[in-house]
């Protein structure tokens, strides 16, 4: 590398789609904090109009606890003057030609000034940092709850949505970044789960365009656009409800993801974007970004930040109200977990290191399952003595007392436990319902439906909820020694999966910093 990150960041004017969501935060404020002098950033907000835009800049990135140690660093007034002088707020949309940027000069201006693209954007109803899957039994105020967390109902998301955002909005920005005359990378984050769901060690490999997963169908995106154009129009016609209509978007999603191989319409669709930037990219140098799970800040700008329950923190959660009776895990199986820090600095590292390289495509897995592994028995066993000595307190004032709960490995224990804990009760309840009708029969229809959504989900995700994937990160480790040579100059951008210790982050980091969020909220 000729310079470090911190003097390729330096009169750079950057495009940074994916705004105000949680990683496009933790790398503006990164930004600004080591390089004042940062050109401009074009930050993308979905927003009406400018003021608007301005409006959720501040409200949900600046203002936020992410910025307080810029803000102790230079004071309010000094701290809005940087953000007045550096980001410039941009209303517009992913999906729509041009970004939907309406306002023509601006537009010219964007692409007469900006070097740097990189595009975050996806959709906001599904977290890409979603395995391996847990399932959650909740027994809570005598009633029956079977929780299906890590997003697993909205992994199932629309098809329509999906192909606007992670596919064509994935070319809307590239297509966008081939019209910046000084445009020197675009950088996709993309997720490492675009690989298939069984077991080995994957590859950090583009797509071909057309490839598939299953071996035996040829993938067209464009028959996939007109499939889904096609089923929409006819649902229209046939006056079905917007709640009809999302649902037959989201079997169709599923239908054609599993035809091709992938398990669930997000992969697919974030796997198809990649195929798009790989086939119309040209000369642009295009780096691709492949984080695993994200979680908390390991150390900046400071340790345990995090906002929203991501991935294993609403079983977290679950554990430490005491609710979590039993769940479907392997204790071998590998969370890949990977800190929000680290991401952006390995996002920046990329940047500086590809920038300029004409014709360069390059994937970089951001995890750390192949350096630095960390089980679920091991979370389970910290999270368990983090809540032993420090337990949450119930609304009575009293402290929560949790205990291990039931694990179970295999599909076979689950459906077995299933079936002795819940079903036998309920066929019990029925029964007794029939013979002595008491007016349970609607606790019996309600708890059996959910019974029957929950089996239904994890036999649909069994190879999620038993993970056994590594992720090669061998460019990324490559990067890493590029690095070692100016590493005392470049010291705050570390994304080394090897230096956490994950019992000491989990314990003294992320729980305390989830827990903080919570109670917030």
């Amino acid at each position: 590398m000729e310079s470090n990150c911190v003097q390729f960041l330096g009169n750079k004017t950057i495009l940074i789609t994916g705004a105000p969501g949680f990683l496009a935060k933790v790398l503006v404020e990164k930004i600004l904090r080591l390089q004042p002098n940062v050109k401009k950033i074009y930050l993308l907000l979905r927003a009406a109009d400018t003021k608007a835009a301005m409006q959720r800049l501040r409200s949900e990135v600046v203002e936020i606890d992410l910025f307080k140690v810029l803000r102790n660093d230079l004071g309010e007034e000094n701290l809005n003057d940087l953000v007045r002088e550096n980001i410039v707020p941009v209303p517009g949309d992913i999906s729509i030609h041009n970004l939907g940027v309406k306002d023509s000069d601006l537009l010219q201006r964007m692409w007469s000034e900006i070097d740097i693209i990189i595009n975050i954007a996806a959709t906001t109803n599904f977290d890409e940092r979603y395995l391996p899957k847990l399932v959650i039994l909740d027994e809570y105020t005598e009633k029956l709850t079977l929780c299906i967390l890590f997003n697993v109902l909205n992994k199932n998301y629309r098809y329509d949505i999906g192909l606007g955002i992670n596919t064509f909005g994935a070319l809307n920005v590239l297509k966008f970044a081939k019209k910046c005359v000084n445009g020197q990378l675009l950088l996709h984050v993309s997720t490492a789960y675009v690989c298939r769901e069984n077991s080995g060690l994957f590859l950090e490999k583009p797509f071909t365009m057309g490839q598939t997963l299953s071996g035996d169908t040829k993938l067209d995106i464009n028959v996939e656009f007109e499939l889904m154009k096609q089923k929409l129009k006819e649902l229209q016609h046939q006056d079905c409800s917007e709640q009809e209509i999302s649902q037959s978007m989201k079997d169709l999603g599923m239908t054609r993801a599993k035809l091709h191989g992938w398990p669930n319409t997000y992969v697919f669709t974030k796997a198809m974007g990649e195929m798009l930037m790989g086939k119309y990219r040209e000369n642009l140098p295009l780096v691709i970004v492949r984080p695993t799970m994200i979680t908390s800040t390991l150390a900046e700008p400071f340790p345990g930040w995090i906002e929203g329950l991501r991935t294993i923190d609403s079983v977290i959660v679950a554990y430490g109200k005491g609710r979590l009776k039993c769940f479907l895990a392997d204790p071998n199986t590998v969370l890949d977990l990977i800190p929000a820090d680290m991401v952006v600095n390995a996002m920046i590292a990329t940047a500086t290191a590809h920038s300029g390289e004409s014709g360069i495509q390059t994937i970089y897995h951001v995890g750390s399952s192949f350096q630095n592994p960390v089980t679920f028995g091991q979370l389970h066993e910290t999270t368990a003595r983090y809540f032993t000595k420090k337990p949450l307190v119930a609304r009575n004032g009293s402290p929560i007392i949790v205990t291990k709960g039931t694990l179970l490995s295999t599909m076979g224990q689950f459906s077995l436990y299933i079936t002795l804990r819940y079903k036998l009760p309920l066929l019990i309840l029925r029964l007794m319902n029939i013979i002595y009708p008491w007016g349970q029969g609607d606790k019996y229809n309600d708890d059996s439906r959910k019974i029957k959504l929950a089996m239904r989900l994890v036999e649909l995700y069994q190879p999620y909820l038993l993970f056994k994937g590594i992720f090669d990160d061998l460019n990324t480790e490559r990067l890493r020694r590029r690095r070692q040579s100016i590493k005392e100059l470049d010291g705050s951008f570390e994304f080394d999966p090897k230096s956490i210790n994950w019992d000491d982050y989990m314990a003294n980091t992320h729980i305390p910093g989830l827990i903080t969020h919570v109670l917030k909220q």
